[in-house]
């Protein structure tokens, strides 16, 4: 291993210090043989690479938009390249928005809201147009670019069990290709309007019954949908490029999911891989034995958020986030797609009180956007490790250190190092380029870049 003399970039965020997303003096590798035994490490070595990585995003929901049509123009135009500008912002590649009403909605509303309209004669995205489509055309402006992942919560009410689109329900056993004549209409739509679709899950939440817009489908329901409805109507469309994830719910059990649909051959061969959120738990281990199994398939983190009202100020939210990315990573996760990017004050808004933080909080009130500890602990990955980076082998010594590692295309190499603890912990890193003694604060995160 080569220890010549390099350095080491360094940027920190930290609970007590005001430190955010703050580019540290570069630090000069160091002699290995005046490093005590004693002290920590994290290792790394790019001779072992793992997945490519697609991305880094969040969703554009209505909640979003509808906060962002009532600040001022200058506040609109600042969270938008907060995200999506690759050089003063996160440069946000990968997002995700709904077809149809999610709990982030106004309301309910579907694309074809009309009973029995099979031929989906009225199908129409006329209120995509009011709020949606006008933010993510203005995001498209940005340089830079980015993939969209549509989701439906709910169809129709009338192709339901229960006729509504809130409280779970099942879909009709004779709705099959309307439905998935639905998702067809949407991605032809959206193209039209210069917003291409690059996938679609199946269904958010699949094995969910909410209050809100949900859907029931078990693994066989899914599978079914899947290989006789939905890839089908897709490939006769002429949308066989577009991606089909399925699952799009909690890891833990994303294994039972995968099993029944990636062993069925022909539903497999139209299924590019699972979505995950983390609503259950960690459970990365589920992750893993995916992978294993089934290595061909990609798995997605696709939404993610902290529960239970805006949380304002908070700093476990952060960390919250940075612990979930470093163990999806380590675990085979190809991209991290956030839930809602920007939200009210309240938290919303939501139909059905369902109120949630994100990154960025808009006072419509007072005009003025607060920026989240959220918002920067995921800088940490997405200003730094690029779309087609490979993770790397990592290796943290102590529990308290937290890492994962990645070589970008440029040949970089990108360690994020999370201490969640209130303790500080003096430790070196050591890479194939030279080892850095470095000091990891109490709840702070840094990432460590080493240029090629």
């Amino acid at each position: 291993m080569s220890t010549s003399r390099t350095s080491f970039s360094v940027h920190l965020t930290a609970r007590d210090s005001g430190a955010r997303l703050l580019k540290l003096p570069d630090v000069a590798s160091c002699d290995p043989a005046e490093v005590p035994l004693s002290l920590a490490t994290v290792s790394i070595d790019d001779r072992l690479l793992f997945q490519e990585i697609e991305g880094f995003g969040g969703a554009f929901t209505e909640a979003m938009t509808v906060t962002l049509d009532k600040m001022p123009a200058e506040r609109r135009e600042e969270a938008l390249r907060a995200y999506f500008d690759p050089a003063t912002g996160h440069g946000y590649n990968f997002c995700r928005v709904h077809m149809g009403s999610c709990d982030f909605a106004l309301g309910n509303y579907a694309h074809c809201d009309t009973p029995g309209d099979h031929a989906l004669v009225t199908f129409n995205i006329d209120r995509d147009r009011e709020s949606l489509l006008p933010a993510i055309k203005r995001a498209q402006e940005i340089p830079g670019g980015f993939k969209l992942l549509s989701s439906p919560w709910s169809p129709p009410a009338w192709m339901k069990t229960n006729d509504q689109m809130n409280r779970g329900g099942k879909l009709k056993a004779d709705c099959g290709d309307a439905w998935a004549g639905c998702y067809a209409k949407f991605i032809q739509a959206y193209a039209a309007e210069g917003v291409p679709i690059w996938g679609t899950t199946v269904q958010n939440e699949p094995a969910a019954v909410q209050p809100w817009d949900s859907c029931v489908y078990t693994p066989e329901d899914e599978r079914d949908f899947v290989r006789d409805h939905l890839g089908p109507v897709l490939d006769r469309a002429g949308l066989d490029d577009v991606k089909i994830v399925v699952w799009d719910h909690n890891r833990d059990h994303v294994f039972e999911r995968a099993r029944v649909i990636f062993d069925d051959p022909e539903a497999s061969r139209r299924v590019w891989g699972a979505g995950l959120h983390w609503y259950s738990g960690d459970t990365f281990d589920n992750l893993q034995s995916v992978h294993e199994l089934w290595p061909d398939k990609k798995l997605l983190f696709t939404e993610g958020c902290q529960e239970g009202g805006p949380h304002h100020g908070s700093w476990l939210t952060g960390e919250r986030y940075a612990h979930a990315m470093i163990g999806d990573f380590n675990h085979w996760v190809t991209g991290w797609i956030d839930w809602n990017m920007v939200l009210d004050e309240t938290g919303g808004p939501n139909h059905v009180g369902n109120l949630c933080s994100a990154p960025i909080l808009a006072d419509t009130r007072t005009g003025e956007l607060h920026y989240q500890s959220s918002y920067f602990y995921i800088g940490h990955f997405c200003r730094f490790v690029k779309p087609g980076a490979r993770r790397i082998a990592c290796s943290a010594a102590k529990d308290d250190l937290e890492a994962v590692a990645f070589r970008n295309p440029d040949g970089s190499l990108v360690t994020v190092v999370l201490n969640r603890s209130e303790t500080p912990r003096d430790f070196v890193l050591k890479t194939p380029r030279g080892w850095a003694r470095l000091r990891a604060g109490h709840r702070s995160i840094q990432t460590i870049v080493q240029a090629s």
